[in-house]
């Protein structure tokens, strides 16, 4: 016991990651027990209660919980999946070539969109969730057989354009953060009420962000001493396996009372809705999405926000790729380090009470504040364009997203119809998050032909015009949330 003990503070102390890592999740499995095995006393923590405001029952507590279970290991897959593609996206295409790849995963994903709201419309939303959380289990095996293969897999090192894998698997990564993130959070919007929203939301992005941390941390090839990343794909593939599972747990214990969203106008809509009932479009979601200022309001926020930090994210990706020239897992490590303490600076944030700033700010502030950081670290770059710099630029850009913006943003598909949560939402993920990365890609291709500097100069200035037109649509988004939720009615 006194050896555990050893080992164990020896590896907190051996440095500075570790020690933080630790802590954080320490701090979160203290969540975790107090939700699960002492939820009465949780309800009445005063820690609990300025952070997350009051829970009207142990069963709204626990549903909560299992939805941040789920998160987590969502998020943990994902992180861990993107440092790996762009390490071996690197490994087998050339990182120069990654503003193509944002465009092909564009293009790619839209028909997987269009598949995924026909399956909307004839399945039942978690049955969806199984089906396509099981393709995604049965592809990343296929992908880790392909990387193990001695000619076209990593054994192979002439990086080159023609390497139809690395297009595959990079586009592959995309969609898993374009579908099922969307479909985790309409699902949970789905039955989830304004004020039960505020307390239960920060949750799960709590437990997101130390998923953030444990994923790109714990899913790397020198943590297992693998030679390549290809086994560390088949070690994902069986994390996938495992959300299934618990969210098949999640559906069983939930009461139904639990499983209550938004009502409100909604009811009635869908009464008139069945008693005109035509068969649905696989382009419904994209009609509702260009049809409400609302809808195009969101888009444009998730929009400015991925555009100008697609931007940001390339001069990092590049310069860090420059430094690790020929070494894929050496990349792959330290991309993986970048996401270990943008979930770091996450949790902190969200420990520290970024989560009651919604709840006791409103709105409107909670959207006006990512605009101003972000564009705080634009005027930053241009300043100093080096690979220390840009690491934590887009540390903090992405913690501050993911502690505070994400949470917000989710609020506010809540006084929507169904049709908006599940079909829109995917819409506004693909034309909001992937439509504007293959934009900002656009521009940083154009780094091929002008030049770093004047690269640097043209897309700060694009950037930081973004963000002031970003700030004007925050507010009027803010208006029409809060409108509504007071009106109790449906906005679109």
């Amino acid at each position: 016991m006194l050896q555990l003990l050893s080992n164990f503070w020896s590896f907190m102390i051996s440095s500075p990651t570790n020690f933080i890592l630790v802590t954080v999740l320490s701090v979160v499995f203290f969540v975790i027990a107090g939700i699960f095995l002492f939820p009465k006393l949780f309800l009445r923590n005063r820690i609990a209660l300025a952070l997350w405001g009051k829970f009207e029952s142990v069963a709204e507590l626990r549903k909560f919980g299992f939805l941040a279970a789920v998160f987590f290991l969502i998020i943990a897959v994902y992180w861990g999946m993107r440092p790996l593609k762009d390490g071996l996206f690197n490994a087998i295409v050339g990182m120069d070539w990654q503003p193509v790849a944002k465009w092909l995963s564009l293009v790619l994903i839209t028909p997987l969109v269009i598949l995924y709201s026909k399956l909307i419309d004839k399945y039942p939303r978690d049955k969806v969730f199984y089906v396509l959380l099981g393709m995604y289990a049965i592809a990343t095996l296929l992908f880790m057989g392909v990387f193990m293969h001695p000619t076209i897999g990593l054994a192979n090192k002439a990086a080159s354009s023609t390497r139809i894998i690395g297009w595959m698997w990079y586009v592959f990564v995309e969609s898993f953060g374009s579908l099922i993130v969307a479909l985790f959070w309409a699902f949970s919007s789905d039955i989830t009420k304004p004020a039960a929203a505020k307390r239960g939301f920060p949750i799960i992005y709590l437990f997101g962000q130390a998923g953030n941390i444990l994923g790109p941390w714990a899913l790397r090839a020198k943590r297992f001493g693998f030679g390549t990343s290809a086994p560390v794909v088949g070690i994902i593939s069986v994390l996938i396996v495992l959300i299934m599972f618990l969210f098949w747990v999640f559906n069983k214990v939930t009461p139904k009372s639990q499983m209550e969203g938004y009502q409100a106008a909604e009811v009635a809509d869908e009464k008139k809705v069945q008693e005109h009932k035509e068969e649905p479009g696989f382009l419904d979601g994209l009609k509702l999405l260009f049809s409400h200022g609302y809808l195009l309001g969101i888009v444009c926020i998730i929009m400015f926000f991925e555009l100008v930090v697609t931007i940001l994210d390339f001069f990092f990706k590049v310069t860090a790729a420059a430094h690790f020239a020929g070494n894929e897992t050496g990349l792959s490590a330290y991309l993986a380090d970048y996401g270990v303490w943008t979930g770091i600076v996450s949790t902190l944030c969200v420990l520290l009470g970024t989560s009651a700033i919604q709840r006791k700010l409103g709105m409107t502030f909670s959207l006006l504040l990512l605009p101003i950081l972000v564009g705080v670290a634009v005027i930053t770059l241009r300043i100093s364009p080096v690979l220390g710099i840009a690491f934590w630029i887009m540390v903090l850009a992405k913690a501050a997203n993911y502690a505070l913006n994400q949470p917000t943003i989710k609020q506010l598909y809540i006084p929507t119809t169904k049709d908006t949560k599940y079909k829109a939402q995917a819409w506004i993920e693909m034309f909001g998050s992937r439509g504007s990365k293959a934009l900002g890609s656009a521009i940083n291709f154009s780094k091929k032909f002008v030049g770093i500097n004047l690269f640097l100069l043209v897309s700060s200035t694009i950037s930081l015009g973004l963000v002031g037109v970003w700030l004007f649509i925050a507010v009027y988004v803010a208006r029409v949330f809060n409108k509504a939720v007071k009106e109790n009615k449906v906005v679109c």
